[in-house]
């Protein structure tokens, strides 16, 4: 047996053999041609069948991934009509009087490189969407099968990496795991692996071609994988693998039941979406309500500035789907790692400092007040909250709550129908955290977004890799301002929830209930697992001794 350690993504036991992936050889040679005009078409034909393809991805990563996975395959059909990257391959075809294939090798190459030398973490990343797009078009130039990588028995898959098209395009049903030599954490494989809750390590370097057709377990527990494992281990780790199984059917049984601890404490589980086709995920997965609808995805999957009418018909289908459950739908938060060409925003040094999210609305007031209309025409539909973030002061808040009364007053002079709203804002900075008893007395709830919370008490970028080992996410600073904004709320009748990752963290339930959180907004997968957390806890019993355990 051996034992080969790596960086597990996503929990759980994989049993079975190894296939191994091995991506196409590329073998483009520079020689010249003469009819330049036969090549521009060839590109021009393949540029079309590749974006066809990330459309045909697009739309299978929403059913398996998410809206949030699937805008990267919406971004990858914007990419290959960046006019600079296809004026660079023309020129190398028509100038240079290369072939199709050396010229997109070359024009992606160059490309791919140019985002590697920026400073900032996530252009860098993006690199990798640049060569999955290079080596899309390549096999459309050479008519490459790319339809055989899984073989057709279940297998734990392993490869030096995937690209985010080769990640969606896995059948899951012949997927038990995946192994990758290269990757980080906060790849978009990374993303999507998490989202189809797949057992899956990265980085793991001691990958060797002799793993194939093998028999292995990849524990994520443990981070690792084991090659030709003993039967003792087969038979421990098998045992593992059904009690996960097991535990994932006794969940379902949770299915409408009340989030209430053994002492009668009841709060709210709500889910995070980014959009009307994570409708079902909240559905299956029996949330309450939707404490965080990110709109900035209507906004980043539409290649131009999204009309009012477009926005409505996004909100109406989600709020008219649900109702009458509660929607909170925060308006658009671009900016800092998400941006948009369209909105020409100029590079900043520190964008997560900079001009984001209300910072842009408010000086943006026309495009703030087509989504606000927007919205307040959808409420008709449902039940609906709206929530402003990154707001820091008490003039934020009374300036945007002007203008949706304002968006409001010109709708009822139209005769447009609307509904009741809770008006809340983001607490995700220490200066909201510590003016939250002024704040509190402008909305209806607070909903603590603690990535963004953890980045800026703490200093810490958190999109920089390199500063993992000194992010704590339970820094003390961090909690201690969580349970000043809830206490500050409650003190003016202003409900407080959570909708940052920390809101799914198990291991803090049991410290958010007692600090007096009424409502919890996760990932529609935690649902389940938190609300059984909650019945576990007794929180009449001396802190540590709450969770009741199974017997």
């Amino acid at each position: 047996m051996k034992v080969v350690t790596g960086t597990k993504i996503v929990n759980g036991i994989a049993i079975g053999k190894i296939r191994i992936y091995r991506a196409p050889c590329y073998d483009i040679d520079d020689s010249l041609v003469e009819d330049t005009g036969a090549e521009v078409a060839r590109f021009e034909q393949a540029r079309g069948r590749v974006q066809d393809q990330q459309h045909v991805l697009y739309e299978r990563a929403l059913q398996s991934a998410g809206e949030d996975s699937a805008a990267i395959f919406e971004a990858h059909e914007l990419m290959l009509d960046d006019e600079d990257l296809i004026d660079a391959c023309k020129e190398i075809m028509l100038k240079q009087r290369h072939t199709a294939e050396y010229a997109v090798q070359e024009g992606f190459d160059n490309a791919a490189q140019m985002f590697r030398d920026m400073d900032d973490p996530y252009f860098q990343a993006r690199s990798a969407d640049v060569i999955d797009l290079r080596n899309a078009m390549l096999d459309v130039l050479l008519g490459n099968d790319t339809d055989s990588m899984q073989g057709t028995e279940p297998s734990i898959l392993v490869a030096e990496d995937l690209a985010p098209s080769e990640t969606v395009k896995l059948d899951k049903s012949l997927l038990l795991g995946l192994i990758t030599r290269e990757g980080s954490s906060n790849s978009h494989t990374a993303i999507l692996a998490r989202s189809m809750n797949l057992p899956t390590l990265i980085q793991c370097k001691d990958i060797a071609d002799d793993w194939d057709g093998k028999f292995a377990i990849l524990d994520g527990y443990n981070s690792c994988v084991y090659i030709e494992p003993t039967q003792d281990l087969i038979d421990s780790l098998t045992a593992r693998r059904n009690k996960d199984l097991g535990k994932e059917a006794l969940l379902q049984q949770l299915k409408g039941a009340s989030n209430t601890t053994i002492d009668g404490k009841t709060i709210k589980v709500f889910a995070n979406i980014g959009g009307p086709a994570d409708v079902g995920e909240v559905q299956t997965n029996d949330a309450e309500g939707v404490g965080l609808f990110r709109s900035e995805f209507v906004y980043l999957n539409s290649k131009t500035d999204p009309s009012e009418d477009a926005q409505f018909d996004a909100y109406k289908r989600v709020l008219e789907t649900l109702a009458p459950k509660q929607v909170i739908i925060r308006t658009c938060d671009i900016g800092a790692d998400k941006t948009i060409d369209y909105m020409k925003l100029d590079k900043e040094e520190n964008p997560a400092l900079g001009y984001r999210a209300i910072r842009i609305c408010l000086t943006r007031r026309d495009f703030f007040k087509r989504q606000l209309r927007a919205l307040l025409r959808a409420s008709a539909y449902g039940n609906l909250g709206i929530m402003f973030p990154m707001i820091i002061s008490v003039r934020e808040v009374r300036e945007c709550k002007d203008i949706l009364a304002e968006c409001r007053h010109e709708l009822e002079s139209e005769g447009v129908r609307m509904g009741r709203i809770e008006v809340g804002i983001m607490i995700e900075t220490p200066a909201a955290a510590l003016c939250a008893d002024e704040l509190a007395e402008e909305v209806d709830f607070f909903s603590l977004g603690t990535n963004d919370l953890t980045q800026y008490t703490c200093a810490i970028d958190r999109q920089n890799a390199k500063l993992e080992p000194f992010s704590d996410t339970h820094h003390p600073a961090v909690l201690r301002l969580i349970r000043m904004t809830i206490e500050a709320g409650h003190r003016h009748n202003t409900w407080v929830g959570i909708c940052g990752e920390l809101g799914a963290d198990k291991s803090l339930t049991e410290t958010f209930l007692r600090m007096g959180v009424d409502e919890l907004s996760v990932n529609p997968k935690s649902v389940l697992p938190l609300r059984k957390i909650i019945r576990s806890l007794d929180l009449s019993k001396p802190i540590g001794q709450a969770l009741v355990q199974e017997q």
